[in-house]
């Protein structure tokens, strides 16, 4: 506002031009999230496995939280192992045995409104198709085993589930807690039986197939546009998942649109990552966008925490790297994230220095940064 009063002649004319000033910052928004969603739609196909039989049997899945909606406990979340007849028709208790490693909800609460969720926490997917298998162990109030996705926090999501006891397939939506009516077919749903559940999203639309069997008719929803992908049970449902594997258009965030163009505009940059929480969930800091696809979703530590809280900055150096880590600003001058540059050191080269050649950089994307929430548009 200083600099509104030493340009501006009259009120009238600092409103006019404060308006558009304002009308300018909601055109670049819009296009920064075009920007984002034609690159997205130019991005290749992506795939992800849920690798349970590389986990230590009894520990708690890698890369998941585990969360509740309704009432309750968490669930109990466990790799387990699992012992089977190498032939489905072999009279139990005879002929070979083999063994394999699931993902299993063990916890029998017997709580009508307790639906345990174990949660992916490294990808918000948009279009995606899932395939899993999922076998219904033991309950007496419930037997279910579902997906839930486009998954917002406990409260809101949708979910896919079938009932062993009910011999249904359901679909409903949570929002605010509250779900929707079910919607979905009387099919069988044997109990101690593998089965495989498939489920095509892409945009509003919605299909799904039990044993490739398309269940139900097209479905068309617009509540949520995107989010994670968990396993869900209920109540007392004791129940086992196996091979999911997902396929899906990867989503490409503005902070990755910042680190692609850092790294045309600065190739002696060896790479980028930026660490910042999204106000809009729960996740906690951790990488967002990076040179390196694989680090995206790995958790932030102390100094990144440092960095943004305390706006400080960090430097590290190795034989032919060094590392500085310095905090990101949006317009208004609020950190909103940690940003580290990796370069390569000059002969003699010291923390001023590296400091000094990280600066500019770091000027080059802040005033491209309206707010924390358009690191993730």
């Amino acid at each position: 506002m200083l600099c509104l009063r030493g340009i501006f002649s009259s009120t009238e004319s600092a409103l006019f031009r404060l308006g558009a000033l304002l009308g300018f910052i909601r055109m670049q928004r819009l296009f920064l999230i075009l920007v984002s969603l034609c690159l997205a739609l130019s991005c290749p196909a992506a795939d992800k496995t849920f690798n349970f039989a590389d986990m230590a049997v009894n520990s708690f899945p890698t890369g998941f939280v585990s969360w509740v909606t309704g009432t309750g406990a968490p669930g109990e979340w466990k790799i387990v192992e699992e012992s089977l007849d190498t032939s489905p028709t072999a009279p139990r208790g005879n002929g070979p045995k083999y063994t394999r490693v699931v993902l299993g909800q063990l916890s029998n609460n017997p709580i009508d409104e307790h639906f345990p969720l174990l949660v992916y926490d490294g990808i918000s997917f948009t279009d995606f198709t899932l395939t899993t298998k999922f076998k219904t162990v033991k309950g007496t109030l419930e037997q279910m085993a579902g997906i839930a996705f486009r998954i917002q926090n406990p409260s809101n999501y949708y979910v896919i589930r079938a009932s062993s006891l009910g011999n249904n397939v359901r679909f409903y939506k949570v929002v605010n807690g509250d779900r929707s009516p079910p919607l979905g077919p009387e099919v069988p749903v044997p109990t101690g039986i593998w089965q495989e559940l498939k489920l095509e999203v892409k945009a509003n639309t919605i299909r799904f197939f039990l044993n490739e069997k398309d269940i139900f008719p097209l479905m068309t929803d617009n509540t949520f546009r995107e989010g994670k992908i968990g396993f869900w049970t209920k109540s007392d449902s004791v129940s086992y998942f196996s091979d999911t594997q997902i396929h899906y258009t990867p989503r490409v965030i503005f902070a990755q649109l910042l680190v692609n163009d850092l790294l045309k505009q600065n190739p002696r940059l060896l790479g980028v990552k930026i660490f910042a929480i999204n106000p809009k969930t729960s996740a906690p800091l951790q990488i967002v966008a990076s040179t390196s696809a694989a680090d995206i979703g790995i958790k932030g530590e102390e100094p990144e925490r440092q960095v943004i809280e305390k706006n400080a900055m960090y430097y590290g150096k190795g034989k032919d790297v060094c590392e500085v880590t310095i905090p990101l600003h949006d317009r208004n001058g609020e950190t909103v994230a940690a940003l580290r540059l990796r370069m390569k050191p000059f002969p003699g080269q010291t923390e001023q220095n590296a400091l000094a050649r990280s600066l500019p950089i770091r000027a080059e994307i802040e005033g491209r940064i309206p707010s924390a929430v358009d690191l993730f548009e």
